[in-house]
């Protein structure tokens, strides 16, 4: 059998110590729910990590061995140490896979390997989503069919200012009029990045079957096939025509 892909589900964790209404969605946490969701497969391995913890539970040791990371944030953004996003940062170079949820589109890391202010507009209406997949035949939206439907959701809206991404993988109807990229690929070095929209913490969004399969396919997508060296060789380019 062939080892199983790792993943580490890192969440901020503030809304379900602050909210009741969060922590009776998620008694677990975000992280929890997210990570019962993938440990349901039987290729992927899936542990949590947390702000709160030493190093935000993302140390040397648990990056080198995570394949994948998934990132939630909202309130506590500032909180994370520039030090562990330079971390995060070298290993998505490396191969390490990303995805980003949610309001982790203003996270620092998600807006370090964008480039850009990755704002967006927003309202909290506890209205209806459909998220249209646009890229049939592309891997993270296998066995999703035409749509997803949230009943509840909350709403953000264009312009998302970030760089063009790879792929556009779902495109957001709001009830309100609204639309909104909200499933994106992005290639930085040798890792893959996909942000997803849904997510708010005061819906059941990480509960709804469809949301979870298309982690689970996201994880599988954006899983390494190598790694890459980012350190410049400096190399003349005379030793090309000594070796030809």
């Amino acid at each position: 059998m062939a080892e199983k892909i790792q993943v580490t589900v890192w969440n901020e964790a503030r809304h379900e110590k602050k909210n009741p209404a969060v922590t009776k969605i998620y008694p677990k946490g975000i992280h929890g729910a997210i990570a019962d969701a993938l440990n349901s497969q039987p290729d992927i391995s899936a542990r949590t990590a947390t702000l709160d913890e030493p190093e935000h539970g993302l140390t040397d040791e648990v990056l080198s061995s995570t394949d994948v990371l998934t990132w939630w944030g909202h309130l506590a953004h500032d909180a994370v140490a520039d030090a562990v996003v330079d971390k995060v940062h070298r290993r998505v170079l490396k191969g390490m896979g990303l995805i980003v949820l949610h309001s982790g589109h203003l996270a620092k890391i998600f807006r370090r390997l964008m480039g850009t202010s990755c704002t967006l507009r927003w309202r909290e209406d506890g209205a209806r989503e459909v998220l249209w997949v646009t890229c049939p035949v592309h891997p993270i939206v296998a066995g999703i069919g035409d749509c997803i439907v949230l009943p509840q959701t909350e709403m953000y809206g264009e312009f998302f200012d970030i760089p063009q991404p790879d792929e556009t993988i779902f495109i957001s109807s709001f009830a309100g009029g609204e639309v909104f990229r909200s499933g994106l690929t992005f290639r930085r070095g040798a890792g893959k990045i996909f942000y997803f929209r849904p997510g708010h913490e005061t819906f059941p969004i990480y509960h709804d079957p469809a949301v979870r399969k298309v982690l689970v396919n996201a994880v599988r997508w954006a899983a390494p096939t190598g790694s890459m060296k980012i350190e410049c060789p400096h190399k003349p380019l005379g030793w090309f025509e000594k070796t030809v």
